[in-house]
This record gives structure tokens, sequence and C-alpha cells, in this order.
């Protein structure tokens, strides 16, 4: 069966002369890993389901330029940026939501010294903020008593200080909510940032991701829930590694959705 989701794009929107209340920035990630593109789908039949009227750029949007200002590349990075602020004031975009930490935390903190001045949410603070509205529900009891952990991704919490949102949507499940050992401000990278993603790993005795896991592991969770592609990817890796057919690793919004059965 396959499924049709309803994914405006901003073009769309500018050919009548209309303004959707938000944009999705879709990242990367979310537009050609495989996995992450679940996590994308997942969103937008959320975004579906409390009848938010956004927007997606499509073939207009390029990465935003955070692997290549982490790895050092500064004018690469400008020249990303410069093109897509120019794409984004065209339509006069105003508010922004990513699944993404690393495309927030650049639109938010890294875009308005270039002219790029928007309103940026990371998908969790706006699921959060439907649900404070009554725009959407939970009706499923899909994860009620579940075990869950949440990984503070680095460029959502210890960079933007934010850590409510995500929790606040997992305990809506019903869930059993676990924290590791290092969270929150003292949480631990999952080895992707500053273009790590990217790069062969350096001399060590053990890989970030799975010293990531085995704190996870230590509190014994079915799932351990993420808010990021790339920590998705990395403590998938460290589970597979560690704990292969024990743990599941899914985003926020995946198991909101699911909750839902949408």
């Amino acid at each position: 069966m396959s499924e049709v989701l309803k994914v405006p794009t901003m073009a769309e929107f500018s050919a009548t002369d209309k303004q959707p209340e938000v944009l999705f920035w879709v990242g990367c990630a979310g537009s050609f890993d495989d996995r992450a593109r679940k996590i994308t789908k997942a969103f937008v039949r959320l975004l579906n389901k409390a009848e938010v009227d956004f927007a997606v750029l499509g073939t207009e949007e390029s990465c935003t330029g955070d692997p290549a200002k982490r790895a050092g590349n500064e004018f690469l990075f400008q020249m990303q940026a410069v093109t897509n602020i120019e794409v984004l004031n065209s339509y006069d975009v105003k508010k922004i939501v990513t699944a993404c930490p690393h495309c927030f935390n650049t639109l938010k903190n890294e875009y308005p010294t270039l002219g790029g001045d928007y309103e940026v949410m990371h998908h969790t603070q706006f699921l959060k903020s439907l649900f404070d509205e009554g725009r959407l529900t939970i009706e499923g009891g899909k994860f009620k008593g579940k075990r869950i952990t949440f990984h503070d991704p680095c460029y959502l919490g210890r960079a933007n200080d934010v850590y409510e949102a995500p929790r606040d949507l997992i305990k809506k499940l019903d869930a059993e909510f676990v924290e590791m050992k290092n969270c929150r401000k003292k949480g631990l990278c999952c080895g992707a940032g500053g273009a790590q993603m990217f790069k062969d790993a350096e001399k060590g005795d053990k890989e970030i991701n799975i010293e990531r896991t085995e704190q996870a592991m230590a509190v014994k969770p079915e799932i351990i829930a993420a808010g990021c592609p790339f920590c998705n990817t990395m403590m998938t890796d460290g589970v597979k590694n560690k704990a292969e057919g024990q743990i599941e690793v899914m985003d926020v919004a995946e198991l909101i959705a699911n909750a839902n059965d949408l």
C-alpha cells in the first residue's frame, strides 16, 4: 500500500498569493537518507493530521551549510547560506520548523548575521505547541508502559537549551520515561556532530556512539528516543553493535505518529 502525503511547495503557495503557517525545512538527511525520510514522513503525517498549512521548498532547498562550517570551510558555508537566504526571503518566509537540530541551530543562530532572520522551531517544540493548542491529541496506547529514554542532541540541548519539549511529548505516551546518566546539560554527544559524521574515526579505544549506547542500555530501555537524524543513525549503529533486536531507536515524531496510528 503506497501512502499519499500532502506536501505542498512554497512555489505552489506563491502562485496562489497565499502564505503557509510554517515552512518545513526538511534538511539533507530528511530528504536523502532512507532512515531519516521515515522521520520526515511521520512528521508530515502529524502536520496533515493537525491540519497545519505548511510548505516545503522542495528542489529549491539546499544544505544549510552546517557541515561545511563545522569542518572549517567558512567560505563554502556563507555561499550556501546566502543562496538559501535569498530563496527564503523571496518567499517572505517568517517561521521555519525542522526535524534536524543542526539545521535548527544554523538557521536560528547563524543566518541572522547574513540577512536571514526567521522564527525557527525544532519539530518537538512545534509538535508540543500543536498539543497545547488542542490541534493534536494522542488516541492510541501503543507505547503505554514502554520504558523509553531520550538522547539529547547537542545542537538542541546544550547549544539551544531545548530540553522540555521532547520529554513532554514522550510523557504524553503514558510511557515509563527514564533518564540516562548523562542527560540535559550533561548530555553526551552521539559522535556525529561537528561534521564528524562524514569522516573516518580517529585513534582511540572506543567510539563515542558505543559509549552513549552503553549509557542508554544501563537504564534498560525498550526504546531510545531521538530528536535528530544524525543521532538516530549513530544510536542505531550502536544498538546494532551492542543489543541488536533488543532496543528500538525512534524519533519523537515517529513515536507520536505511531501512537496515533498515522
